[in-house]
C-alpha cells in the first residue's frame, strides 16, 4: 500500500521540499512539495531521482572490515572495536596531529554531517583538518572573516527584490546556487527580468545561465579580480561612492581608493580580454541601480586570486551601498543560529598553525585538501606524519589534485576509516567502512545552508521510512566513532550528546545578554523534547537561537515541538538588515582593507602584465550531477551529463581535434584521454572539463559509475598551485596542453 512522506531533498544546496510516494518501505515517486514555505513545489531532476540515489543497490549495507588485506563484511562491534584498535594506538605513538580527518561535501546535507565531525575534532585534538572547503569556497569564508571578524557571516543577495544582479563566476541554472541557499533558482532570476531588472553573467563559457543573462562577457579566466579591481577603481575615480546606511559601520574606505590605484579599466583591459568602456559601464551601472548585488562563486573562488575576488565582490556591495539593504547582499539569520549582542568580537586570523611540509596556514581550522598526500607521505622534522585517516563522506582521490599520488598515500598509512556508503575510490583503502543509512532513512534538517538561504525560514523532516534492520542511524554511527576514536570505546553513543548539550547550556546560563542568564542547566535540559540526541540537541539551538522560546522567555518562540506542528517549514520572513550586529570584528567594525588582503594585492598588481600563451582549462557543472557522489545513479548520468572536454570550433580547428573523436590533456600533474566536444559555448583559449569524474579504479564497487568512467580532472593538477590567504586549490585558469590522437582529415 502506498503512502507519501515529506523530506527535505539533501541533493544539493537548493533544499527543496519533497513529497516522496512510498511503497512498503521503498521510496518509487518525488515530486515537489507545493506547499513548502520556501520551495513551493520547484523540482529538478536531482530531486526527482530521490527514490532511485535511494535505493541505490550498491550501497553498503553491513560494516566492512579489512581481514587478510580484504574488506569483508562485519558486525557493527566489531567495526566499532576495529576502530579503537586502530586509532588509539597511533595517537598514543605519534600524537593526536598524526591522526588526519577529512570532511567531504555531504556532510553539509545531512543532519549528523553537521553535528559530530565537530565533536569528534575536539575531543581527538587534531590541527589534520582537511575538507571539501578548500577545492571550493574557502576564499569566500577568509574574505568574510577578514572583513566581518566571522568566517561563517557571508551575504547572500537578496534575488527575490533586486533590481540589478551581477554574476561572476557562477552558473545557477546548473548548480541551484551555491553559497546562496535558493530554491528555483532559475525562476528568480527570469523573475528579476520580469519585473524590469538587469541579469549580467561574466564567465569564460556561455553556461544556460550566460544565455539568460541581458550581458555576458567571456572573461579569460583567473582575472575576476583584477576585473573588480578596476571596477572598484571606476567607483572612486567617478565619484561614484556611497555607503548608504552601512557608512557609520565601515572604516577603511580611503585606504582601499589608495590599494586600487593601479587597477584602472585601460590597464586591466589586455589581461582580462574585457574593454576598458565595458568595464566602466559595469561599475556605473552597478552604482546607479536602484538595488544591487554582487554575486561570485566557484569560478572565482577556485583561481589563483580567489580570496581576493571574494573580497572585492562585497567591497563592491560595500562601496555602492547595497550591504546590509533589502535588494543588495544581506546576512541571514537561521533559526539555529546564536544570538550575539553587537559590539567588538575576537575578529579572525590566519595561519594559526602550518602544515609540516609546505609549511601552508591553517584557515579557519583547516589545512588545504591539497596538502592531504604530501602530509601523509613526506616525512620532515616538523612533528609526525598522518599515519591514521578518519574519512567522512569523502572522496578526495576524486576530488583533490593530483589523486594518483594521494591514492598511493592512502595505501601506506597505519590505518584508515570511511564513514561512506559507498566502497568507491578513497574509501577502498580503508581499514573499516561505516555505511550510513539512505536519506529516507534519515532526518533532515539544513544547519549550514539555512544560514545563507535567501529567506529565512525553518523546516525538519523526520525519517521518511523505518530505519532498515542491521543498519545504524548516521547520528550513532558518529557517536560511537567519536567514542572509539578518543580513548571513550563502549560508553553509550548518547554520552556524546549529553556532553554538546551540557556544555552548551553550561555557557548559556553564565551569558549576560541570554535568555537562559543564572538558571539551573539541567533543569533546563529537562525540558528538551525529540526522540533522539540530534533532535534533542535541535531543540537547543532551537529555543536558543533568534526565534526561539528562550526556555520559556518567550511563550511564542520556536521549539521543537513547535516545528513538528509545521511539516511545510515556518516562514521567518524576508532577509533583513543585521548590522551591526552580524560583525565580530576586533574594532566592530567592517574593515575594508584588512592587513592580509593589503600584502597580497602587490601580487594582483604582477598579474597585469601577464599575458598566458596556450590553453586555460576551467570545470563545468551539470544541473544532474553534483560533485563525485551521484554518477551511480543511472538517470544522473547520461545525455548531456558526459565527462567531455569543450573545445572552440577554432581551436579545435587549429589543432587537427575533431568532435567526438579522443584527445589528450596534459597538465602539470598529469595527462587524462577523453572525448572531444566541440562547442562555441566555451570561448577561444579555454578548454572545459566536468568534475567528479574518473571511476576506473579497482576495488570499487560503482557498478553504474564504472561502465562509464570518464576521467579525473584533477589528475591534471600537481597540488602546488594555490591562492595563498585560503589555501584554497586553483582549478581553473590552469595551463594546459591538448593533443588530437585522431586527427581532422
Amino acid at each position: 500500500m502506498s503512502r507519501t512522506a515529506l523530506r527535505i531533498c539533501p541533493l544539493c544546496e537548493a533544499t527543496c521540499g519533497l513529497t516522496l510516494t512510498v511503497e512498503g518501505n521503498e521510496v518509487t515517486g518525488a515530486r515537489g512539495d507545493r506547499e513548502d514555505v520556501f520551495s513551493k513545489g520547484f523540482i529538478c531532476p536531482k530531486g526527482a531521482s530521490f527514490g532511485a540515489v535511494d535505493g541505490d543497490p550498491d550501497r553498503l549495507r553491513t560494516p566492512l572490515v579489512r581481514r587478510d588485506g580484504e574488506l569483508r563484511e562485519a558486525t557493527w562491534a566489531e567495526a566499532f572495536d576495529a576502530v579503537a584498535a586502530g586509532i588509539r594506538p597511533v595517537v598514543e605513538r605519534n600524537g593526536p596531529h598524526s591522526v588526519g580527518v577529512v570532511l567531504g561535501n555531504p556532510n553539509v546535507h545531512t543532519v549528523a554531517g553537521a553535528l559530530y565531525p565537530a565533536v569528534l575534532l575536539a575531543r581527538l585534538g587534531t590541527r589534520s583538518l582537511f575538507t571539501a572547503s578548500t577545492v571550493d569556497q574557502m576564499p569566500k569564508h577568509v574574505s568574510s572573516g577578514l572583513l566581518y571578524g566571522d568566517a561563517l557571516a557571508i551575504p547572500v543577495p537578496d534575488l527575490d527584490r533586486t533590481d540589478h544582479l551581477l554574476l561572476i563566476g557562477a552558473n545557477p541554472l546548473e548548480s541551484n546556487g551555491s553559497l546562496c541557499t535558493a530554491p528555483d533558482f532559475p525562476g528568480r532570476l527570469k523573475a528579476l527580468k520580469a519585473r524590469g531588472g538587469t541579469l549580467t553573467v561574466i564567465d569564460p563559457r556561455r553556461t544556460r545561465t550566460a544565455k539568460l543573462a541581458d550581458r555576458h562577457l567571456e572573461i579569460r579566466p583567473g582575472t575576476d579580480a583584477l576585473l573588480l579591481a578596476a571596477m572598484t577603481y571606476v567607483l572612486f575615480e567617478e565619484d561614484l561612492v556611497d555607503l548608504g546606511e552601512s557608512a557609520p559601520h565601515v572604516e577603511g574606505v580611503s585606504e582601499v581608493r589608495e590599494a586600487v590605484r593601479e587597477f584602472t579599466p585601460e590597464a586591466v583591459a589586455p589581461a582580462c580580454d574585457v574593454e576598458a568602456g565595458v568595464i566602466r559601464t559595469l561599475a556605473r551601472e552597478l552604482a546607479a541601480a536602484p538595488t544591487a548585488s554582487v554575486y561570485g562563486r566557484i569560478g572565482s573562488c577556485t583561481v589563483p586570486f580567489g580570496t581576493l575576488g571574494s573580497w572585492l565582490v562585497d567591497v563592491l556591495n560595500i562601496l555602492t551601498g547595497n550591504l546590509d539593504r533589502p535588494g543588495g547582499a544581506l546576512f541571514p539569520l537561521a533559526a539555529t543560529d546564536r544570538t550575539r549582542p553587537a559590539g567588538p568580537g575576537r575578529g579572525f586570523r590566519l595561519g594559526r598553525w602550518h602544515s609540516r611540509v609546505s609549511r601552508y596556514p591553517e584557515a579557519k581550522g583547516e589545512l588545504p585538501l591539497s596538502a592531504l598526500a604530501e602530509e601523509i607521505d613526506t616525512a620532515t622534522e616538523e612533528g609526525e606524519p598522518i599515519r591514521a585517516l578518519i574519512a567522512v563522506a569523502a572522496n578526495p582521490v576524486l576530488s583533490a589534485p593530483d589523486g594518483d599520488r594521494l591514492d598511493k598515500a592512502l595505501g601506506a598509512l597505519d590505518f584508515m576509516v570511511s564513514v561512506d556508503p559507498y566502497l568507491n575510490e578513497t574509501s577502498r583503502h580503508a581499514d573499516v567502512v561505516l555505511p550510513p543509512p539512505p536519506p529516507s532513512q534519515s532526518p533532515h534538517h539544513d544547519f549550514a545552508l539555512n544560514a545563507l538561504a535567501v529567506r529565512n525560514q525553518v523546516r525538519y523532516s523526520p525519517p521518511a521510512v523505518p530505519l532498515e534492520p542491521g543498519r545504524m542511524a548516521e547520528s550513532e554511527i558518529l557517536s560511537r566513532l567519536v567514542l572509539a576514536a578518543t580513548g571513550m570505546h563502549g560508553a553509550d553513543p548518547s554520552a556524546v550528546d549529553d556532553l554538546v548539550i551540557g556544555q552548551t547550556l553550561g555557557k548559556a546560563v553564565e551569558e549576560a545578554h541570554s535568555p537562559v542568564h543564572g538558571r539551573d542547566p539541567r533543569e533546563l535540559a529537562a525540558q528538551l523534547t525529540g526522540e533522539s540526541g540530534p533532535e534533542r540537541r535541535l531543540d537547543l539551538m532551537l529555543r536558543l537561537g533568534p526565534y526561539g522560546d528562550g526556555f520559556g522567555a518567550d511563550p511564542d518562540g520556536l521549539t521543537f515541538a513547535r516545528l513538528l506542528e509545521h511539516p511545510h517549514g515556518i516562514d521567518l520572513g524576508p532577509l533583513r538588515p543585521r548590522l551591526p550586529q552580524a560583525l565580530r570584528t576586533r574594532s566592530g567594525r567592517i574593515e575594508l582593507l584588512p592587513r592580509p588582503i593589503a600584502d597580497d594585492l602587490p601580487r594582483l598588481g604582477a598579474a597585469l602584465r601577464e599575458r598566458p600563451d596556450g590553453l586555460l582549462l576551467v570545470g563545468r557543472r551539470h544541473l544532474r550531477s553534483n560533485n563525485s557522489w551521484m554518477h551511480n545513479v543511472p538517470a544522473l548520468t547520461g545525455g548531456t551529463n558526459r565527462c567531455t572536454l569543450h573545445i572552440h570550433p577554432e581551436d579545435a580547428e587549429r589543432l587537427g581535434v575533431r568532435d567526438g573523436a579522443p584527445v589528450r590533456v596534459k597538465g602539470a600533474g598529469g595527462e587524462v584521454t577523453a572525448p572531444a566536444e566541440v562547442t562555441e559555448g566555451v570561448r577561444r583559449g579555454v578548454v572545459s572539463l566536468p568534475h567528479g569524474w574518473g571511476h576506473d579504479r579497482p576495488g570499487t564497487r560503482l557498478s553504474h559509475a564504472a561502465t562509464n568512467p570518464g576521467v579525473n580532472v584533477n589528475q591534471l593538477l600537481d597540488g602546488s598551485l594555490l591562492d595563498p590567504l585560503s589555501g584554497n586549490a586553483v582549478l581553473n585558469g590552469v595551463p594546459v596542453e591538448v593533443a588530437a590522437l585522431v586527427t581532422t582529415p
